[in-house]
């Protein structure tokens, strides 16, 4: 985008699309949280009758928890329901389904909006991305540290259980000195121990171990690699203050991820991550029809399913200011063997 639209410019154009239909929103949740539980039982009537089919049903039940998560989503950002208590309702009861205290997510996910893509305000909500130069003099324990993060083994396969699964038990990080937000993570750890007991109770500990967890760390994956590939993309926009603009990081820092339409329904629309990223009020289920109505939003990046893969495993993990783009470990192991060249030229060797 080469001349940004002002506010005032692209705000009119994105209104009409941001006011939430409650007969929608309930249809939504219902569309949602019906088959989920379906799913659910399924899965644990079929441990004892077809285990074979278990897997199955649990990686289905994980793209209707991607829902749920997203259905948390539109409400943290109040873009569920035209009520705020009603938003914040139903945002609690699907951070006990995702595993996410919703008070703390809304609060960091807030904070992700308003500095995406901004190079003095990383690590909160984000993917932590160092720079070239901050990666070349970081210490080498430092450097090591910063690669095993990024592997895309311990992203993505590690990564639900890091976040999900234990560093959401604990009001870590950005705001977690808020008393509101302490008892926000302490009620959804309540309500967790008493689901996992009512599971166990009710139905066993296998239902438990092969349904319930196997679930949470599928969406947890499917989660983890949406984000991942939304914003890391090779010529994603990252910029310093005071050059940085809220507009040019919703339209070149997030992409349009194109999903065939099942999966796009599967995964709450949130492949339009640049509608979303400009305009968090407009509801998900609405987010498809903004991309198309309003033709200067077309120009995101677009990345299909198969360029997504391609970007989860690229090695695209460092930012280059002066290059403008992602740069991978290989561009950084390069500059420090010439660095240690230059420092420690070879001995000439002594004439006869």
């Amino acid at each position: 985008m080469n001349q940004p639209l002002k506010p005032n410019q692209w705000t009119p154009l994105v209104r009409p699309f941001a006011e939430p239909s409650t007969g929608r929103s309930v249809l939504e949740t219902l569309l949602t949280l019906v088959p989920l539980a379906a799913l659910w039982g399924g899965a644990a009537w079929s441990l004892s009758h077809f285990p074979w089919a278990v897997p199955f049903l649990d990686l289905l039940a994980a793209f209707f928890l991607v829902r749920v998560f997203i259905l948390q989503h539109d409400a943290g950002h109040g873009s569920l329901f035209p009520r705020a208590q009603w938003n914040d309702g139903l945002g609690f009861m699907a951070g006990v389904l995702t595993l996410t205290p919703y008070a703390h997510w809304r609060l960091t996910h807030a904070r992700h909006h308003a500095t995406s893509g901004n190079l003095d305000k990383r690590g909160v909500g984000d993917i932590h991305t160092m720079t070239l130069a901050e990666y070349l003099e970081a210490p080498r324990t430092r450097r090591l540290l910063y690669r095993l993060y990024r592997h895309p083994l311990v992203m993505f396969l590690l990564g639900p259980i890091a976040i999900f699964m234990l560093g959401y038990r604990l009001p870590l990080g950005y705001g977690g000195d808020r008393p509101a937000i302490r008892r926000g993570v302490a009620l959804t750890n309540l309500a967790l121990v008493l689901l996992w007991g009512a599971i166990v109770a009710l139905l066993g500990w296998k239902v438990l171990l092969f349904v319930y967890l196997p679930v949470q760390y599928l969406a947890g994956v499917i989660g983890i690699f949406l984000f991942y590939v939304q914003h890391q993309f090779e010529d994603a926009y990252w910029e310093e203050d005071p050059r940085w603009q809220y507009l040019r990081a919703a339209m070149e820092g997030s992409s349009y991820l194109k999903l065939p339409r099942f999966l796009d329904w599967l995964t709450g629309h949130i492949g339009f991550h640049h509608v979303h990223h400009l305009a968090p009020k407009i509801p998900s289920y609405r987010l498809a029809e903004a991309h198309r109505e309003v033709a200067w939003m077309q120009v995101a990046p677009t990345v299909t399913l198969k360029d997504a893969f391609t970007i989860a495993f690229a090695d695209l993990h460092l930012y280059d200011p002066e290059r403008g783009r992602l740069v991978g470990f290989r561009d950084a192991a390069r500059i420090l063997a010439a660095r240690k060249l230059k420092a420690c030229p070879a001995t000439p060797t002594p004439s006869r």
